[in-house]
């Protein structure tokens, strides 16, 4: 019996469209944290259409000013309306940096590649919109650090 996940669709709890500006920007938060902080992606993500939320594991607390940098930044890569595309590769030929520790043991060969202009590569099975310009303004709306753990929860506003 074959009990590889199915890549090539979105996973049931990422298919409700409602998420995919949230689910959008996570990847795009993720990238950001990425860069500013040298830090990995998240290392647990909680998405919802109205609020969510994700931890990143970091050395210090970051400032408030660079809180609100991660804020103006992931904001910044949205307003450049960049095309969110989907590709397929099997393991041995992914994009150099795409990093495949949170993959299952029991993914299929072939992998789904979710792109975000230049910014951003990523394995992942969840569903997207089409271009950043559908997302909106992204917003922290509160922020705590303890034991090394950046918690970061974020709204979407449409304008």
């Amino acid at each position: 019996m074959n009990t590889n996940i199915d890549i090539n669709q979105p996973n049931s709890k990422f298919s409700d469209m409602s998420i995919a500006p949230m689910h959008t920007v996570e990847h795009i938060l993720n990238q950001t944290m990425v860069r500013m902080f040298g830090c990995e992606r998240s290392r647990n993500a909680h998405i919802e259409r109205k609020k969510s939320k994700c931890d990143y594991l970091l050395t210090t607390a970051p400032s408030e000013e660079q809180i609100t940098a991660i804020e103006t930044q992931v904001n910044s890569v949205i307003a450049q309306n960049l095309p969110v595309t989907i590709e397929y590769c099997n393991r041995g030929s992914v994009p150099q940096g795409v990093d495949l520790g949170k993959l299952p043991q029991d993914a299929s060969d072939t992998l789904r590649i979710v792109r975000i202009g230049d910014y951003d590569t990523c394995a992942c099975i969840g569903t997207h919109v089409a271009n950043t310009n559908e997302i909106g303004t992204f917003k922290i709306i509160s922020h705590t650090w303890e034991n090394g753990t950046l918690r970061l929860r974020f709204k979407l506003i449409k304008e």
